[in-house]
């Protein structure tokens, strides 16, 4: 659930343009930074591409954990409308756990949203890149193999395999901070 301050709150329902489907985390090409990503909306279809976009009744949060308690330290917020991503953070989050609220005085920015079939827009501001909009899914995996495995008729993995998800799409948010914020 993400309260947003005017006592309205957003709660975040499995499938659907709510659904998270991948989550990344990974040092940046620039050793100082991490950049995190986040992919929703899993399996859009090319003939459904151009109509995807963003649910603007949800918040995705990267919830950043500093000294390996298992509990956020900073969180790092992404909420889209009327065509921008806007993020806020990194910052404490005002309490713990699956409840959020949104964080709109660490204002970092916003980035246009990617439209269908256009170059990638990325915006900078102050050290932190940002990203937003529709990408090719980048998981890779064999899910028929996968199932003849569970089935007991193969015993391992094809190399290279089939890409179950090759043509599919993904609704993605990055941002790229600096690891001293």
């Amino acid at each position: 659930t993400c309260h947003l301050g005017n006592g309205a709150s957003i709660t975040a329902v499995e499938g659907g343009k709510s659904d998270i489907t991948d989550f990344y985390a990974f040092q940046g090409a620039n050793t100082n930074n991490m950049v995190f990503v986040a992919n929703v909306q899993g399996l859009i279809s090319p003939s459904s591409s151009s109509a995807a976009k963003f649910d603007e009744n949800v918040m995705v949060e990267f919830n950043i954990d500093n000294n390996g308690n298992n509990v956020e330290d900073l969180v790092i917020q992404a909420i889209p409308r009327n065509g921008k991503m806007y993020f806020f953070g990194p910052v404490a989050p005002g309490t713990a756990g699956t409840s959020s609220t949104v964080k709109t005085s660490n204002a970092i920015g916003s980035v246009d949203i990617t439209a269908y079939g256009s170059s990638a827009i990325v915006a900078s501001q102050n050290g932190v890149s940002m990203f937003a909009g529709l990408r090719d899914d980048p998981f890779f995996f064999d899910f028929g193999q996968f199932s003849a495995i569970l089935g007991g008729t193969a015993t391992s993995f094809n190399n290279p395999g089939t890409d179950t998800f090759a043509g599919s799409n993904v609704m993605s948010i990055v941002i790229e901070v600096p690891k001293s914020q």
